[in-house]
């Protein structure tokens, strides 16, 4: 391995720490709370199994510190609200969050399949068939 700062931690650097992009005792209290409320992971649910939840995701990133950088007032403000948005909360188990939910961040897809064996990714073309011959 060749000297100097690796891709991963570079990737870290960049992003900031856990505090900086807002989660503090703060965040760590309110997902407690939501934890307690919903304690099931939402997408295991979906596919009508029953798995704990141990993560509070953001369906869509608020991307504070980006927005914190950035300096915008407005942007600022909008990542604020976006990231104590309950509704822009749902809980998930760990596998899931580091996985599927990155992979539908990176590709714009869900993978994996229900209890049927359907798709879960509704954009999947077995899905829109099966709706476009009048299902």
């Amino acid at each position: 391995m060749a000297f100097g700062i690796s891709p991963r931690r570079d990737h870290d650097d960049r992003r900031g720490s856990a505090h900086s992009r807002g989660y503090t005792s703060a965040w760590q209290k309110a997902r407690d709370v939501f934890l307690r409320e919903n304690p099931l992971c939402a997408m295991h649910r979906e596919r009508g199994q029953h798995v704990a939840a141990q993560v509070v995701d953001h369906i869509k990133a608020p991307r504070l510190r980006d927005a914190l950088d950035s300096k915008d007032d407005e942007r600022i403000a909008a990542a604020r609200s976006l990231f104590w948005d309950r509704a822009n909360w749902q809980p998930l188990c760990k596998l899931c969050h580091d996985s599927v939910k990155q992979r539908l961040e990176k590709s714009g897809r869900l993978s994996g399949c229900d209890a049927s064996g359907r798709p879960i990714d509704p954009r999947h073309h077995w899905r829109t068939q099966a709706q476009g011959e009048g299902g």
